[in-house]
């Protein structure tokens, strides 16, 4: 057999006080040493040019004209030379100038639409910040302020509103959450925030809401709140001038589950006859008062390709769908279009979209003459849909896989496709997609486990107010998730995540905040085995321009933590990451960072997180030093194996650095579910595949009754969801004909094997726990005490039956496995 090592997967983060000594680290951080640009607006770093290169030879004109500075500067040179020569002769051109209002007014006064236009460019992350000086201070009219901004590329639907006139403040729920958003403030204030339950006695910290530059807001999130429960909420903003505006709100989170119509309970069997069901045509939808609910009770929905999908909801909304068991539909397995209060609870969704009848270049096609690739073809896409809930669900088995990198952008289905912008700006965002598990296998993957439409739009992807949690992400070509375009309050939390080119993208961000914390994102590759980052960032500079927060969680992967991919041409991206444990392996210029940033944009920050690179044995980063605070055990080289080698690593953090309502002093698990008194292993109702680099040949059958009999030399791997404690109890019947060296079962966290969570109850070779003296051969029924030697989470249970010695034509070898339990 073919022994590979394996990290375990279950992690929490522990809070303790730690001397101050400790938090002044020595560890070796490489740096890169290459000087970084302070100056990331291309408005900034052209006034730097100038003032660096100005003189009596080189006036400013010549120095436009005659342009040398770095390439990426040079279209808005040649776009906007006149203006800003002109903005920086009247000391316009620069943000960073502190003259009078009277000033000011002064420098404004004969500001034309062409140098408007120009400066909205030049700062694409100060949108608020010019369009409330322009407005204030220059005689231009508003359809004057307008025409300049659309010249700029600004988005139309932020003209005008970043100084707020006639926007609401708000506060969103959802289940587990609160989104805040408060209008028309200015970047040197504070926003602090506090919040109690009704029926609490005692405020509690929130996390500072952060500025928000595009529209001129703080915006932010309360998180860990309970289900169905009002709180109160204080939000304090200072300016820096000492005055102080407080704000107050009062909302309900929402409930667990949603209101029923008693009157509108719908059971499978009554409505389907085989074929599409079809919510719209059968006029099944609710109202705000009560969900109409669909429980599947016995019959699967198969659909032929000659439907767009196996389940249509249509515009139909205040819709339930329970228990349904999904499969087939040409594109989709459950779609909706412009709807908006979808439920979708415990559905097994499978065998969707078209299937490939021409490959070119290893790109799929649905036919000879279509010349667009099989692409976005899902399990559940609720398009141009908001307000919904995803949870319990699995997806899995798609009719086509992606093909990888090595022929170009990945193509093919995805689990979960997410375009929350409904047509109604009441119903947009508000997505919540949790606990679910949305798996491929090695050999046939998603393209984007969860993929969002219209990337690279304000108004794309989850849009705002969404959250993503307590979900397991497996087996994509590209991304694991993403959740580009608008991100505000967008947040992915306790999620398990591995075997993607990249975990998270957020490239670009394009509103936020959003916060990414508590995950665990480990084992990254592709079919092919390679891989790029846990977290994908970029295009803060071409796709303006929104801040994500990246907090506590654990990386394990081998090349980077977070780096930046190109988006319309721009790395640039906008992070404050504090207290993450991260862990890469191998080394070269862009690989084996803990953050890797080109653009080294000065906005970013690393504070307290744990990074480590096992080949160099330092932290690796690409990024701006000065805005880095090393965690205090950093230069630990045992305390960082401890990590390695622990089943439920855990960092420590001083009080000076947890993060109001976002640290818990809890065991924080990647999926967090209840675990069943008794657990059974149901094989006829989960997908198996050969387990990689073991399994060899054979055949694999599997009965009603779960009786699964293995020949040949045959590892196979059945995805599952069970955490083992230390009094977990491994109990099954096991039968063995012939002379094979390992039979065993496996629980395993990932797709690589560690000979440390496999059982071997027979064989003639010493490997793996011994279980040898729990079984009489050659047939017997256990009683194992599994949790003695694995705990933590378990992603797969592997039944192995291997033989590497006899050739195959000669191996005559069975193992029958039944009744598998854990108690």
């Amino acid at each position: 057999m073919q022994s590979v090592y394996s990290k375990q997967t279950i992690f929490h983060f522990g809070f303790i006080i730690l001397l101050s000594s400790l938090l002044f680290s020595c560890s070796a951080v490489n740096r890169n040493s290459n000087d970084y640009n302070k100056s990331n607006q291309p408005g900034d770093a052209l006034n730097n040019y100038i003032n660096t290169n100005l003189s009596d030879e080189n006036t400013v004109n010549a120095l436009l004209t005659n342009y040398s500075g770095p390439k990426k500067l040079k279209p808005f040179v040649k776009k906007y030379k006149k203006e800003i020569a002109q903005l920086y002769t009247q000391g316009v051109l620069s943000t960073a100038s502190s003259v009078t209002k009277k000033d000011e007014k002064a420098r404004f006064t004969n500001l034309t639409t062409n140098q408007a236009s120009a400066l909205f460019a030049l700062y694409p992350i100060d949108t608020a910040k010019w369009m409330q000086k322009i407005s204030a201070y220059s005689d231009l009219s508003k359809s004057n302020i307008y025409e300049s901004a659309i010249t700029a590329g600004l988005d139309p639907s932020i003209v005008f509103t970043a100084s707020a006139s006639g926007f609401e403040d708000t506060a969103t729920p959802l289940i587990n959450s609160i989104g805040l958003v408060i209008y028309g403030q200015d970047e040197e204030s504070t926003a602090t925030v506090k919040f109690r339950a009704d029926d609490d006695t005692y405020w509690r910290e929130g996390l500072n809401l952060a500025w928000e530059p595009i529209y001129g807001s703080f915006a932010g999130s309360i998180v860990y709140l309970n289900a169905n429960t009002t709180y109160h909420i204080e939000v304090k903003i200072t300016g820096s001038d000492g005055s102080v505006v407080e704000h107050t709100f009062q909302t309900t989170t929402k409930p667990n589950s949603p209101p029923i119509d008693p009157n509108k309970i719908y059971y499978l069997s009554e409505i389907y006859s085989g074929g599409q069901l079809d919510l719209e045509a059968l006029n099944i939808e609710g109202s705000a008062d009560g969900y109409a609910k669909v429980i599947g009770d016995g019959p699967v929905i198969e659909a032929e390709s000659d439907v767009l999908a196996a389940v249509n909801i249509g515009n139909n909304s205040y819709v339930m769908l329970e228990n349904l068991t999904v499969k087939g539909g040409q594109r989709y397995g459950i779609f909706a279009k412009k709807a908006h209060h979808i439920w979708i609870k415990g559905c097994n969704v499978s065998q969707y979209g078209r299937e490939p009848l021409d490959i070119r270049d290893g790109v799929a096609f649905s036919s000879t003459t279509n010349n667009s690739p099989i692409n976005y073809d899902s399990g559940i896409y609720l398009e141009r849909s908001g307000i919904a809930v995803i949870e319990e669900c699995e997806v899995h088995s798609p009719n086509l896989g992606a093909n990888s990198w090595a022929v170009g952008h990945p193509k093919g289905a995805n689990a979960l496709q997410v375009w929350a912008y409904h047509d109604s700006e009441k119903y947009r965002g508000e997505f919540i997609v949790r606990n679910n598990r949305f798996y491929g296998t090695p050999n046939h993957r998603f393209n984007d486990v969860i993929e969002g439409r219209k990337n690279f739009e304000r108004r794309g992807g989850f849009v705002k107010n969404s959250a993503i949690y307590g979900n397991y992400l497996a087996y994509a070509n590209d991304d694991l998730l993403e959740i580009d375009g608008g991100q505000q309050n967008v947040l992915v939390y306790d999620n398990e995540m591995e075997q993607g080119y990249a975990g998270i993208s957020i490239a670009p961000n394009m509103l936020g905040p959003s916060y990414i914390f508590h995950n665990y994102i480990h084992n990254l590759g592709d079919e092919t085995g390679k891989e790029w980052t846990a977290i994908k960032a970029g295009g803060l500079i071409s796709k303006p321009a929104g801040r994500t927060f990246i907090f506590e969680n654990f990386i394990d992967v081998e090349r980077n933590g977070i780096a930046a991919s190109k988006v319309n041409n721009d790395t640039t991206f906008w992070v404050t990451t504090q207290n993450n444990i991260i862990l890469t392996e191998k080394t070269g210029y862009s690989v084996g960072h803990c953050i890797f940033d080109k653009e080294k944009y000065l906005g970013s920050t690393s504070t307290n997180d744990l990074c480590f690179n096992e080949n160099t044995g330092d932290a690796r980063y690409e990024f701006n030093i000065d805005n880095v605070v090393e965690h205090p055990y950093s230069d630990n080289f045992s305390y960082i194996k401890s990590l390695q080698s622990s089943p439920e690593p855990t960092l420590y953090v001083s009080e000076e650095f947890k993060i109001p309502n976002f640290s818990s002093e809890v065991t924080l698990d990647a999926v967090i579910e209840q675990l069943p008194t008794v657990w059974e292993f149901k094989a006829s109702e989960t997908e198996h595949t050969g387990f990689p680099k073991q399994f060899r040949y054979g055949t694999t059958t599997i009965t009603d009754d779960n009786t699964v009999t293995l020949t040949g030399n045959n590892w196979q791997m059945f995805p599952i969801s069970y955490t083992l404690t230390e009094d977990s109890v491994l109990e099954l019947e096991l039968e063995v004909e012939g002379n094979p060296e390992v039979v065993g079962i496996g629980f395993e966290t990932d797709t690589k094997l560690n000979s440390s969570r496999v059982v071997k109850f027979y064989g003639k070779q010493a490997w793996g726990i011994r279980g040898e003296n729990f079984f009489i051969p050659k047939s017997s029924t256990i009683s194992f005490p599994i949790g003695q030697y694995v705990k933590g989470k378990v992603n797969y249970l592997i039944l192995l039956l291997d033989n590497d010695e006899i050739e195959s034509w000669r191996n005559k070898d069975n193992v029958i496995f039944k009744k598998i339990t854990i108690k």
